[in-house]
């Protein structure tokens, strides 16, 4: 009897332990600590060591990955060049060819085997659970926010939040001293204007991003009153017309890539309204490195103000 008795007994603690353990996971999933989990976890995949295999699924990611020293395994290319773009090929060799942010190439992505991904949310932000298959995926909104904070946020995945302050620290500084140079160039309130001719139209680049910011807040140069209306999008079509309405002491001038483009331009410069503005007669165009100036990155800004100091110093 006694025998019984503790084998029930012992069967008794067995289903008393085994219920125990039931309503706590079942208690998990109803309040949502589920959830916090599932969060817990995916802040755990948003940090990972700076030499780890990374496939970077954005240019503008993978040039403030190469700012903060960090050489990406896989990159996506341009979308016009179809390659890595110009100004910053030579610092990816070895990285192998992800295809466009827009339709990256699977198969190469599998075939690098990455510790993480990184994806711009507009591009990839479908496209997670395909992503994290793979490999872990850091999704990035980069239409929100400066590209200090995107730097800033990358610095803190990997770890490299001392790189990052003196980046920008650095940055500031060069910006300042540019920023002077030019306007002892042109003079303290000149105006100034960039337009981009591609193949197809003239632009006349506005007050966002990515000409906006560091021509007007970080260069602090002054905008034509015709610029400062242009918030809503990153340019403006125009005809060649109106191009005297601007006023504009200096022009910087963006050309696209290929020969169309250039030929546009060309055409443009045998305008007669082009030869009646200001800063053409005073000498005061400047043709910018389009690639650099167009990343919106921190190793892009970087870039544009080396260029803008080569163009402005005598």
């Amino acid at each position: 009897m006694k025998k019984m008795l503790l084998t029930l007994l012992g069967l008794t603690l067995i289903l008393m332990l085994a219920a125990c353990g039931q309503p706590a996971q079942s208690q998990n999933t109803s309040n949502g600590n589920a959830a916090d989990s599932s969060a817990a976890a995916e802040t755990e995949t948003e940090t990972h060591a700076a030499d780890a295999v990374i496939a970077s699924l954005s240019i503008h990611i993978t040039n403030n990955l190469l700012a903060l020293g960090i050489q990406p395994a896989g990159s996506v290319v341009g979308g016009d060049v179809k390659d890595f773009l110009p100004h910053v090929a030579d610092r990816l060799n070895g990285t192998a060819k992800l295809g466009v942010a827009a339709d990256p190439d699977m198969e190469s992505v599998l075939a690098l085997k990455p510790d993480v991904i990184y994806v711009d949310q507009e591009f990839g932000g479908k496209d997670l659970a395909s992503y994290e298959k793979i490999a872990p995926t850091i999704s990035i909104d980069m239409d929100s926010g400066t590209w200090r904070d995107h730097l800033n946020r990358i610095a803190q995945i990997v770890g490299k939040e001392a790189e990052a302050k003196t980046f920008i620290e650095e940055y500031d500084k060069k910006a300042n001293e540019v920023g002077q140079m030019i306007r002892s160039e042109l003079g303290e309130d000149a105006k100034v204007m960039a337009i981009r001719m591609t193949a197809k139209e003239l632009r006349v680049m506005g007050m966002k991003r990515p000409l906006g910011p560091i021509l007007y807040e970080d260069l602090k140069l002054t905008p034509p009153e015709g610029v400062k209306q242009i918030t809503d999008e990153p340019y403006q079509v125009i005809s060649q017309e109106v191009l005297p309405d601007y006023d504009a002491d200096a022009i910087f001038v963006i050309i696209s890539k290929g020969e169309e483009a250039k030929s546009k331009f060309e055409e443009l410069e045998k305008n007669p309204v082009w030869g009646t503005l200001k800063a053409v007669k005073n000498k005061h165009v400047y043709i910018l490195d389009g690639q650099k100036w167009l990343d919106y990155s921190s190793l892009g800004h970087r870039m544009a103000l080396d260029d803008a100091e080569k163009l402005f110093t005598k």
